[in-house]
């Protein structure tokens, strides 16, 4: 395993998930629901800048590794289901939205890792939708963790037609990989 600043910011994503999670566990007498609030945005922003700045760093510095590409988007992944399972929790996302969301996630993680075992990868490598789709979460999500209003700004509200948006993407993008990855799975299943 190379080790290196866009690995370590890759790491640092990953062991940035439990505190996320781990705030809306601390009693009130030790964080008041407010700073919980604030505590979970602010460590999901931090983890959603690391998931932009190691794969800039990755490129620009030259250090992209198979180890990286393999760990940069199950940190990914992890970051979002912990985040939306807390926000489940906590009734600020839905049940559906959660599930579309996460089912997704597990589609095409399991679709990318068959057409790369068939050497098809690059037809269902990563487009604008699908980075579409990634920005509206990573709006979304930290808006919702915050929920409390900023001024006369709803952040509640506006994370939750920001999820929506995402979940919509999410399907599109889903369908329009499943499109592209279409051709190979109907030739491999006769």
């Amino acid at each position: 395993m190379p080790l290196n600043l866009p690995i370590l910011l890759t790491w640092l994503r990953v062991a940035l998930i439990p505190l996320v999670v781990g705030v809306f566990y601390l009693p009130e007498s030790v964080l008041a629901p407010h700073l919980q609030n604030v505590f979970a945005a602010g460590f999901f922003v931090i983890a959603a800048v690391t998931d932009w700045l190691d794969g800039f760093l990755a490129r620009r510095w030259n250090q992209t590794s198979s180890f990286g590409a393999f760990l940069d988007p199950v940190a990914d992944k992890l970051m979002v289901v912990a985040a939306l399972l807390s926000l489940l929790a906590l009734d600020r996302v839905s049940d559906l939205i959660a599930l579309i969301i996460i089912g997704r996630e597990l589609t095409i993680s399991a679709l990318r890792e068959w057409m790369a075992q068939i050497g098809a990868s690059k037809s269902v490598a990563v487009n604008f939708f699908g980075k579409l789709k990634t920005a509206c979460q990573m709006t979304a999500i930290p808006l919702l963790l915050w929920h409390d209003p900023v001024g006369t700004l709803d952040t509640a509200r506006i994370g939750t037609w920001m999820i929506y948006a995402a979940a919509v993407l999410t399907l599109y993008s889903m369908f329009y990989y499943m499109k592209l990855a279409w051709p190979q799975i109907r030739e491999r299943s006769r």
